[in-house]
């Protein structure tokens, strides 16, 4: 005896899994997805929407602009030492006469690209150690839960602290790596207590009687119905991740010279922001409209997949009750037409 597990089945759970309740209001006659109803969703979200286009247009004008600056963001002018922004320079100079313009840009190149690797590697390696724990259980449960607690409790920046000075003169990509190994853990714990329900669902049973090997299991039936958490978790880890790569930067122990970010660039600039604005304030303000979009973008995916979340529900509150306030607003306007019509009758 056989049993037919097709994608309908797998994905037909995923509803389930997530908690999320189905739209009832669909059109008679028109088909609507998941999908659909997500992006449907989605876009109802101004706020989201506007992100996500600020993000697009960041990450645009981040590599392309550079290639029409006639400067590069090593290049000295020993003509224009703190020069405000000007036509030629666009952003202004620095105290050695480097553009501002393009140290900007190339530290928003590199401080959106580390935001999201760190956001990508974090975020699949919480997803292979949490569901690999979860479904296997037993000492591998044990040991890799031991190995997150362990590094929870451990001080993240002391130890990037402590190992940052070793790798200077090293690709940067160590340092991706670094901010990663310590951002995984908690979402490492959602997607195992997330496992630990579905491995108990009938697809996955079937899956396992059909002789499936575990790791196909788990890539093909139980990750797939907790995509929503990983995408909202990838997705605001960029945000942190940008944050943090700031942050380190700002105390020398992130990007190093002579390459720049924009945590390299708050730095240099903060001793001169009064004096010389323009050395803080385009980078300062490029890294508050990245986050800030990242985590418009971040709500709105969380809303959207998640409706039965705190501010969707408050969302579906609040259209319920314009609804019953219309319907019961149209019977009073109605009886108060029949008495004027009344008035006009006995007139």
């Amino acid at each position: 005896m056989t049993v037919n597990l097709n994608e309908g089945d797998s994905t037909g759970t995923t509803g389930a899994a997530t908690g999320s309740p189905v739209d009832a209001a669909v059109e008679p006659g028109k088909a609507t997805g998941r999908g659909a109803l997500t992006l449907r969703r989605f876009l109802r979200n101004k706020l989201a929407v506007s992100g996500l286009i600020a993000i697009a247009l960041l990450y645009a004008v981040a590599f392309i602009s550079p290639m029409f600056s006639p400067y590069d963001y090593k290049f000295q002018d020993y003509s224009a030492f703190l020069q405000p922004p000007s036509p030629s320079h666009w952003f202004g100079t620095t105290q050695i006469g480097e553009d501002v313009f393009t140290q900007t840009m190339h530290g928003l190149q590199k401080s959106l690209t580390i935001g999201l690797l760190v956001a990508l590697i974090s975020t699949f390696v919480a997803a292979v150690v949490g569901s690999a724990a979860g479904y296997f259980g037993k000492w591998s449960d044990r040991t890799l839960m031991w190995i997150v607690d362990l590094l929870l409790v451990l001080p993240s920046f002391l130890i990037i602290a402590i190992i940052s000075p070793s790798l200077r003169g090293e690709n940067w990509l160590w340092f991706v790596l670094l901010l990663a190994a310590f951002n995984w853990m908690i979402t490492a714990r959602i997607v195992r207590g997330m496992t630990l329900t579905l491995r108990e669902r009938e697809f996955v049973k079937a899956a396992r009687f059909m002789g499936e090997k575990p790791w196909k299991i788990i890539g093909k039936h139980i990750l797939p119905n907790m995509a929503s958490l990983l995408i909202i978790d990838g997705t605001i880890n960029v945000g942190s991740a940008v944050l943090a790569e700031t942050g380190l930067s700002f105390f020398g122990l992130g990007v190093q010279p002579p390459d720049v970010s924009l945590g390299t660039l708050i730095r240099d600039g903060t001793r001169a922001s009064l004096t010389f604005p323009w050395l803080f304030v385009f980078s300062g303000g490029l890294l508050v409209l990245a986050v800030l979009a990242v985590n418009f973008v971040g709500d709105g995916l969380r809303d959207a997949l998640d409706p039965s979340s705190k501010k969707g529900r408050a969302k579906e509150k609040k259209k319920r009750r314009k609804r019953r306030d219309e319907a019961q607003e149209q019977p009073a306007a109605a009886e108060q037409a029949t008495a004027r019509k009344r008035e006009d009758d006995d007139r």
